[in-house]
């Protein structure tokens, strides 16, 4: 299929936040009167569920002080602020320098941040062992600071074209502690992504200058007007919608993810077929999620923030579909699974079991913010989604998991291959 006008604006559109609510919502209406294959939707239980997020919330947050869903988050596990670490160790460096450095351990981490698997643990030194997510937060941070993903020895923080092109699945292993006894889910597949984000970066001087991730920095600025100071990290006036740090995102990075669904040699990344999605055209029946795109636009907010660039209509992003948010849904009783299989197989990520309930999740996640919107008195300006995710569904996902599961799992089975989850 030959690009055209027509078919750039229309993929265009599949990686707008517009597009990923709006063929969500798609599949939601179809759910609503009963004609989904493999979920049936229960809205009366929404309000348990907003019930348990606020919970979770005041519990963890009794002020409501929430921060952005953010990755920087992760790396303060256990109530240890291995964040203040980097801080101390960029310190000296100027404030755009410490941005990009930020920005590249960041995207780093989000994309090493694929679903661990129930066995894999990352055991600190001098501390304790960490699972999961945090796990990953933790191991890729001190990966991180040791340089794996430099090709300067006097310079271990920073991320690089030639590091990462060359990285070496053997070195990762044994940085993330990955052992016959205590494996890492998709190992292959983030070894493989690190290194397809290495060859990108050489390959996209415009986008990735002086051939470094944090080169997105420089980007950035050059397409936000009223700029002034880069050299000393500091905007005037200047800002990036969080559509247009997503777009950017994603042509950015479009390259690194695995083949997929292509339109006029366009991968077009975290996006699958559903019958009910909705569309016409050649992009009908396709649901855009971009699950770790937004999770990383997301946890860049801080970064970018540090530099004098400001991020405006944070709520227009979407809840980020995967099992914390979605398995609450199901744990709590909103998405009924229709037959065995939903519970009792294991699914891949394009199956249609598995886009049918991201999609559902995307919807119900805006409903359940007004929800708990409503029981903490705040307004959506006050408490946008992406503070909800973290007070917040995310944590309540989790909670809920583990006491209906040992070792937490979700309730859906997922074929992982570390580059979706």
């Amino acid at each position: 299929m030959k690009s055209t006008p027509e078919l750039d604006a229309a993929i265009g559109y599949l990686k707008s936040p517009l597009a990923i609510r709006a063929r969500a919502e798609n599949v939601l209406s179809v759910g609503l009167v009963d004609g989904l294959e493999h979920f049936t939707i229960e809205l009366g239980r929404l309000g348990a569920v907003a019930d348990r997020v606020a919970a979770v919330t005041r519990a963890a947050y009794p002020d409501l002080d929430i921060p952005v869903h953010g990755r920087i988050n992760h790396f303060r596990a256990g109530g240890v602020d291995r964040a203040a670490w980097i801080e101390t160790a960029l310190a000296p460096r100027r404030a755009d320098i410490e941005a990009r450095s930020w920005i590249e351990l960041v995207v780093i981490s989000v994309l090493l941040d694929a679903g661990a698997g129930d066995h894999w643990r990352y055991q600190e030194d001098g501390g304790r062992a960490y699972a999961r997510s945090e796990g990953l937060a933790v191991a890729s941070l001190h990966v991180f600071s040791e340089g794996l993903f430099s090709s300067d020895p006097k310079d271990p923080f920073r991320a690089d074209a030639a590091a990462l092109a060359h990285l070496d699945v053997d070195r990762l292993a044994q940085a993330f502690q990955v052992t016959a006894t205590n494996p890492l889910v998709g190992l292959e597949g983030r070894a493989d992504l690190l290194r397809k984000l290495g060859e990108t970066v050489a390959a996209s001087p415009d986008v990735f200058p002086g051939a470094r991730v944090g080169g997105l920095l420089d980007t950035m600025f050059a397409r936000t007007p009223v700029v002034t100071g880069l050299a000393g990290g500091t905007g005037s006036g200047a800002a990036i919608s969080a559509p247009d740090l997503l777009r950017l995102l994603l042509d950015a990075f479009g390259p690194i993810w695995p083949g997929r669904i292509e339109l006029a040699g366009q991968n077009l990344g975290d996006t699958w077929r559903h019958p009910a999605a909705g569309g016409e055209g050649p992009t009908a029946g396709l649901a855009p999620f971009h699950k770790l795109s937004q999770w990383l636009a997301y946890s860049l907010f801080e970064p970018i923030e540090r530099s004098g660039l400001r991020v405006t209509q944070p709520g227009a992003l979407t809840g980020l579909p995967e099992y914390r948010n979605g398995g609450l849904l199901v744990d709590l009783g909103v998405l009924v699974p229709k037959h065995a299989d939903v519970l009792g197989k294991i699914h891949k990520p394009g199956a249609e079991i598995i886009v049918e309930w991201r999609a559902l999740t995307v919807a119900l996640l805006d409903r359940v913010a007004d929800l708990v919107r409503e029981r903490l008195g705040k307004t959506a300006e006050e408490l946008p989604l992406a503070r909800i995710l973290e007070g917040g569904t995310w944590a309540a996902g989790r909670a809920v998991a583990a006491e209906l599961r040992p070792g937490g799992g979700p309730p859906i089975q997922i074929e992982s291959d570390g580059t979706v989850f």
